[in-house]
């Protein structure tokens, strides 16, 4: 099932590419069929960045994508419990972290560890990734962006007690995009 969704999601993602978007499922009926409850078939957690809304690159509509978005696209302790809850209560069987060029938290903790106010705490969370693309090959910040995404990634595989067991069963996959703000296209990491 998950591998359905994740096409489902790149297809869409290719509509917007090619300028061909379909906007599904954002109709007044269908917002009014929404009252009743929501069934998304997947999950985003992005990043707060406002060139990279999900439901618009992957050419979702109302009720499609469960979307959680957070500069850096860190897990931290709401966003995991979020993504929980699509999972748990939703039946979502498909996690994407989606990573972005120019990501400018990952360019934030590149610049400096010593952050005021609760920025510290993005940077903290992003500065492990920063460090291992200081030292691998390619540019940086790119690196640091996608090494980020796959942290992430990792981090929410091994989350216990939901989704760790989940994913040792393969009830839900939990993969890592990068989109590029240039071209639009969505590349899958992990």
């Amino acid at each position: 099932m998950a591998d359905e969704v994740l096409e489902r999601l790149l297809a869409g993602n290719q509509r917007f590419v090619a300028d061909r978007r379909a906007y599904p499922d954002q109709t007044p009926a269908h917002r009014r069929e929404l009252t009743a409850g929501q069934h998304p078939f997947a999950a985003i957690l992005g990043c707060a960045d406002s060139r990279v809304p999900p439901e618009i690159i992957f050419d979702q509509g109302l009720g499609n994508l469960f979307t959680v978005r957070v500069a850096g696209n860190i897990a931290d302790n709401a966003s995991l419990g979020s993504l929980e809850y699509a999972v748990q209560h939703l039946g979502v069987p498909l996690i994407v972290v989606l990573g972005h060029s120019g990501c400018g938290a990952v360019q934030a903790a590149m610049a400096s560890d010593d952050m005021q106010g609760q920025i510290a705490t993005l940077v903290a969370a992003i500065q492990p990734a920063v460090k291992l693309a200081k030292t691998g090959p390619g540019e940086a910040l790119d690196q640091a962006v996608r090494i980020n995404v796959a942290v992430v990634v990792r981090q929410l595989r091994t989350a216990a007690p939901i989704l760790a067991p989940l994913v040792d069963i393969g009830s839900i996959k939990i993969l890592g995009g990068h989109y590029d703000l240039a071209s639009g296209v969505v590349e899958l990491l992990v």
